[in-house]
C-alpha cells in the first residue's frame, strides 16, 4: 500500500543576511561602474538573480547599497590574495613587476567605480550635500551611462578610502578573509575578525605582503624587506596619480630602475 502521507521536503537552509548582502554588492559592482549612481535597483536584481524587494530587505535603500560597493571596491583582499600567490622562486624583478600589475589593477578598480559614481554626481554618503562645482563632473546621460568620469587616481585622491563611506556598525559588517596556512584568502563566512575599516591598516597589509617578495633577498638588500616595501608602494600610488596626457611608464622600466638603479 502506498504512502498517503509522503514526507515533506525539506526546504534548502536560507543565506544569512551577510552572505546576502554580500552576493547582491558582488552583483551590482559591475553595474555601478558602468552606471555609477544612475544605475537602478532593478537592473541590480536582475543581475543578482534576485526579487527587487530582496534588495531592500538586506540594505535599508540604494545609497546604503552603493555605501556598501564602495567598501567592497576598496577592499583589499583580492590583491592580497593575488600579492600572495606570487611565486618566490622568480627573480626579485620578476616578482615586483608582479606585484606591480596587481596594485595596478588594484588602483584601476578602485577608480572605475569611484569614478563612475563622482561622473554621476554623488561624491560622498552625505545623501544631503551640495552638488559638486559645475565643471567638474559631467551627470548621467539619458541612457542612464556617465560620461566624463576623471582619472581614476584623481577620483581616488578625492574621494579617499577613509573618508569615502562610513564602516558598518559590527552586527552589519562582513568579516575579513584571512589567509590560510597555503594563503588562499578565506570566504567571509568562514573568516573569524572584522574588516578593515581605514586606509591605514590596508597600507599595513599590503606592505607586509610586499615585505615578503623582498625577503628571499633579506641579506642583500640595502634596506630591510618592510621599508623597501613601503618605498615600492609609494612609488606605485605615485606612478597611478600621473598627469592625465602624461607620458606612460611601463612597470617593467619602473621595477628595473627600482632594483638596478639610474647609473649603468
Amino acid at each position: 500500500m502506498e504512502n498517503e502521507n509522503p514526507p515533506a521536503r525539506r526546504r534548502a537552509p536560507g543565506m544569512s543576511p551577510e552572505r546576502r548582502r554580500h552576493m547582491i554588492v558582488r552583483a551590482a559592482l559591475p553595474l555601478v561602474a558602468e552606471y555609477g549612481a544612475a544605475v537602478t535597483t532593478s537592473q541590480i536584481a536582475r543581475a543578482a538573480g534576485i526579487g527587487e524587494a530582496t534588495i531592500f530587505r538586506a540594505f535599508t535603500d540604494k545609497d546604503e547599497l552603493l555605501d556598501a560597493c564602495v567598501v567592497e571596491a576598496l577592499r583589499p583582499d583580492h590583491a592580497l590574495a593575488q600579492l600572495a600567490a606570487i611565486p618566490l622562486d622568480q627573480p626579485l624583478a620578476a616578482r615586483l613587476t608582479e606585484a606591480a600589475d596587481t596594485l595596478q589593477a588594484h588602483t584601476a578598480r578602485i577608480g572605475t567605480v569611484l569614478g563612475a559614481l563622482h561622473a554621476s554626481g554623488r561624491r560622498s554618503r552625505d545623501r544631503h550635500a551640495a552638488p559638486p562645482p559645475a565643471g567638474r563632473t559631467a551627470g548621467a546621460s539619458a541612457t542612464g551611462r556617465t560620461g566624463g568620469a576623471p582619472a581614476p587616481a584623481q577620483v581616488v585622491q578625492d574621494f579617499p578610502p577613509d573618508q569615502a563611506v562610513q564602516a558598518p556598525p559590527p552586527d552589519q559588517a562582513d568579516t575579513t578573509r584571512p589567509r590560510d596556512q597555503a594563503g588562499t584568502a578565506r570566504p567571509p563566512e568562514e573568516a573569524g575578525g572584522t574588516r578593515p575599516s581605514d586606509r591605514e591598516h590596508s597600507s599595513t597589509q599590503t606592505v607586509e605582503a610586499l615585505a615578503e617578495l623582498f625577503d628571499p633577498e633579506r641579506d642583500s638588500l640595502r634596506l630591510p624587506p618592510e621599508r623597501l616595501a613601503t618605498i615600492f608602494l609609494h612609488l606605485m600610488l605615485s606612478s597611478a596619480r600621473r598627469p592625465l596626457g602624461g607620458p606612460q611608464v611601463s612597470n617593467d622600466d619602473l621595477v628595473d630602475v627600482f632594483v638596478h638603479g639610474a647609473l649603468i
